[in-house]
């Protein structure tokens, strides 16, 4: 069993792709504002996805990193 069942199922490529293409429809226009606006909210929970990765990247990188406490 893992432990850790809060990680998103989404990859970042995958959401950072999938967020490319809503910034591409968006801009494209000819949408109706429903769909325009479901874009939008479907775009700002890929923005949260990819910065929750890139956030989680960070993290591993500052705990691998070598401490200065020598000194």
């Amino acid at each position: 069993m893992s432990e850790q069942t809060d990680e998103p199922t989404t990859t970042y490529e995958q959401a950072r792709e999938e967020l490319a293409d809503v910034v591409r429809r968006l801009e494209a226009g000819g949408l109706t504002l429903e769909e325009s606006l479901a874009l939008w909210e479907r775009g700002e929970e890929l923005a949260t996805l990819c910065q929750h990765w890139l956030d989680r990247a960070r993290e591993r990188l500052a705990a691998a990193a070598p401490t200065d406490d020598q000194g």
